[in-house]
């Protein structure tokens, strides 16, 4: 008689609106991550249309139309994957226990985060509250962050976000070109 043992050393579990869901980390999905920039318009409702690449990522490596919306971070709002919202709050959590920084940090973020679905059109809202907080307009730019994306006022994104020979330089020094 053969007795075959399967042993799981680790293995990413998340919360969510359906329960504890094992979250399935296969090469295909390790792929498909939130890269590259785009410009968009709020709607009159501040509804922001959401990029079909972005809403491939959020369908096919997670699963899940829901996503968190935090209160600004470097002058952008950060639109989280539900899955990984909440392992950014577990980690949060933890750090929080044993620092009053990390604790400051948990109640603005986690106290400010909104979370929302993405609209049969592909849309989110973002909250009139986090549009003032970032000085998000009309236009605004999306930047990919691999795990998230950042929703930026377009000319704030341009003026923070300009490259210059110097930067490249620092790149070099980093060993990244």
């Amino acid at each position: 008689m053969m007795i075959t043992i399967k042993v799981v050393l680790w293995c990413k579990v998340v919360q969510s609106g359906k329960g504890w869901v094992k979250v399935e980390e296969d090469s295909s999905s390790k792929l498909k991550k939130f890269r590259g920039q785009s410009e968009h318009g709020l709607d009159g409702k501040g509804r922001l249309n959401i990029p079909a690449r972005f809403r491939d990522v959020l369908g096919q490596t997670y699963d899940d139309d829901r996503v968190v919306i935090t209160p600004p971070w470097e002058k952008c709002l950060r639109v989280y994957p539900l899955q990984e919202w909440v392992m950014l709050e577990r980690d949060l959590k933890l750090s929080a226990t044993q620092n009053p920084k990390a604790r400051l940090a948990m109640r603005y973020l986690v106290g400010g985060a909104i979370e929302t679905k993405v609209d049969k059109n592909g849309r989110i809202l973002l909250p009139a509250g986090l549009r003032g907080k970032a000085s998000l307009a009309k236009d605004v730019t999306l930047a990919g962050f691999v795990e998230y994306f950042e929703v930026w006022d377009q000319a704030i994104f341009n003026d923070e976000n300009e490259v210059t020979p110097d930067d490249f330089e620092l790149l070099a020094d980093l060993g990244f070109i």
